[in-house]
C-alpha cells in the first residue's frame, strides 16, 4: 500500500504564491510518475503538472510559466510551487503517484486533496 499525504493549501489573493507538497510512504519500490491534479466545482480533474522519476515535466497550458513541479526522489515527494496565481486556480488539488510496490505490483496511489483558493 502506499499513502499520499498532500499539505500546503490555502486562502491567497491573486498573484500571490502557494507551494503544495506531497509525501509518499509504504511498501514503495518505486514511483515513476508523480503528478498534480486539480478539481473545480463543477468541473472535470485536470492534469495540472507531473514529474517523471527522470525529471521530465509536463505541464497543463493554463499553468505554464506560473507552476514549478519538482520531487526529492530520495524522500518520495513531490512539489507544486505555485506562482501568480488566479482566480481560476482555485480547485481541489490532488497528488498522484505511480509506480511498483515492493511486491512488484504495480500501483496508482491518489491522496486526499487539498483546498486552494484565490480571491481576486
Amino acid at each position: 500500500q502506499v499513502q499520499l499525504v498532500e499539505s500546503g493549501g490555502g486562502l491567497v489573493q491573486a498573484g500571490g504564491s502557494l507551494r503544495l507538497s506531497c509525501a509518499a510512504s509504504g511498501s514503495i519500490f518505486r514511483i515513476s510518475y508523480m503528478r498534480w491534479y486539480r478539481q473545480a466545482p463543477g468541473k472535470e480533474r485536470e492534469l495540472v503538472a507531473g514529474i517523471s522519476s527522470a525529471g521530465s515535466t509536463n505541464y497543463a497550458d493554463s499553468v505554464k510559466g506560473r507552476f514549478t513541479i519538482s520531487r526529492d526522489n530520495a524522500k518520495n515527494t513531490v512539489a507544486l510551487q505555485m506562482n501568480n496565481l488566479k482566480s481560476e486556480d482555485t480547485a481541489v488539488y490532488y497528488c498522484n503517484a505511480i509506480g511498483v510496490l515492493m511486491t512488484m505490483r504495480e500501483y496508482d496511489y491518489w491522496g486526499q486533496g487539498t483546498q486552494v483558493t484565490v480571491s481576486s
